[in-house]
C-alpha cells in the first residue's frame, strides 16, 4: 500500500509562491492597461487641443478666459496692448501644454487701422493655425452730454467705435478667413456688455459700440454657419476687475452691487466659463446668441 506523507509547511510555501507570482502578473497587466489608457487619453487630448487667441488677455476677464482655455489643454495666445508685465504674469499662470508647446503673447494696438490683420497673421505664423478667437479688448470712456464739447464727443465716438467695434469686425474677418482655409470649423466669441441693451448714459459711445457688436454677432453667425464656424457673444454686467475697482470702491459701489439680487458683482471666472462654453461644440446651436452674464442685474 502506497503511503504519501504531506509536508504542510512546504505546501503552504509553494501555494504562496504561486499566488505571489500570479498577483504580480495581474498587477503588471493592470499597470500596462492603465499606462496605455493614460497615453491614449494624453494623445487624444493633445490632438484635439485648439489654438485660441484672446485679445485683451493680460488682465481681468481676458486673463481669466486665457486660464480657462489653458486648463482644458488648449494652446493660448495672449494679446496685450501696453502692459507686457501683466501679459507675462498671465502667461506664467497658464496650465502647461501636454506636448510641451509654449503658450504665447503678442502685442498690438488694436485702435490702429491694419492692426487686427497683423495680429491674426502673427498668431497664425507663431502657432500654425487658429481655432478660436475671443475678442475681449475694449475701451470705456465717459462723455456726459452736459459736460462734453462737440469736439470731445466726436473724438470719443471715433476712438471707442474704432477699438470696440471696427477692430473686432476686422479680427473676425481675418480669423474667419483662416478658419475657412483650415476647413475644420471654429469659434468666435465677442465680449459685449449689458450696456448694449440697458443703455450707457454716461458713456454713450461705449454702449453704442457694444450694441453694434451684438448685431455683428448675428450677422457673422449667419454668414459663417455654412463653414461650421460658431459666433456668439457674452454680455456681462459689472465685473470685479482692476478696471472697475475704482468705481466699485467709490460712492456708487453699493448701489451697483445691489443691482443684482445676489448683492455683488460678477467674477472674471464666471464670465470666462461662459465664454468657454460658447466656444465649445456643445454650444453649436447657440450660434448667433448674445448670452447675458450679469447676475440678473438687468433683464430684457
Amino acid at each position: 500500500m502506497l503511503s504519501v506523507t504531506w509536508d504542510t509547511a512546504h505546501f503552504r510555501r509553494t501555494v504562496c509562491g504561486i499566488v505571489l507570482v500570479l498577483t504580480a502578473q495581474v498587477f503588471g497587466m493592470l499597470n500596462s492597461i492603465f499606462l496605455a489608457t493614460i497615453a491614449a487619453a494624453t494623445t487624444e487630448r493633445a490632438s484635439t487641443a485648439r489654438t485660441v487667441l484672446v485679445t485683451g488677455g493680460s488682465r481681468g476677464i481676458g486673463s481669466a478666459v486665457a486660464r480657462r482655455f489653458a486648463s482644458n489643454g488648449d494652446r493660448v495666445i495672449v494679446h496685450y496692448r501696453t502692459s507686457e508685465e501683466a501679459a507675462l504674469d498671465t502667461l506664467g499662470s497658464l496650465t502647461p501644454l501636454l506636448d510641451g508647446s509654449p503658450h504665447l503673447i503678442l502685442c498690438e494696438d488694436l485702435s490702429q487701422p491694419g492692426a487686427a490683420e497683423r495680429l491674426i497673421s502673427a498668431a497664425v505664423e507663431c502657432a500654425g493655425r487658429l481655432d478660436v478667437l475671443v475678442c475681449n479688448h475694449g475701451v470705456y470712456e465717459e462723455s456726459p452730454i452736459d459736460s462734453t464739447t462737440p469736439a470731445q464727443w466726436a473724438a470719443s465716438f471715433e476712438r471707442v467705435l474704432r477699438t470696440n467695434l471696427a477692430a473686432p469686425a476686422e479680427l473676425a474677418f481675418a480669423a474667419s478667413r483662416q478658419m475657412i482655409a483650415q476647413a475644420e470649423g471654429g469659434a468666435i466669441c465677442f465680449v459685449s456688455s449689458r450696456g448694449a441693451s440697458r443703455g450707457e448714459p454716461l458713456a454713450p459711445a461705449y454702449g453704442a459700440s457694444k450694441a453694434g457688436l451684438n448685431s455683428l454677432t448675428g450677422s457673422l453667425a449667419q454668414a459663417l454657419g455654412p463653414h461650421a464656424i460658431r459666433v456668439a457673444a457674452v454680455a456681462p454686467g459689472f465685473v470685479s476687475t482692476a478696471m472697475a475697482a475704482t468705481v466699485l470702491a467709490g460712492p456708487r459701489g453699493d448701489e451697483i452691487r445691489s443691482q443684482s439680487p445676489w448683492g455683488r458683482v460678477g467674477e472674471p471666472t464666471e464670465v470666462a466659463d461662459t465664454v468657454f462654453f460658447l466656444a465649445s461644440e456643445g454650444a453649436t446651436w447657440c450660434t448667433g446668441a448674445v448670452v447675458d452674464c450679469n447676475g440678473c442685474s438687468y433683464l430684457h
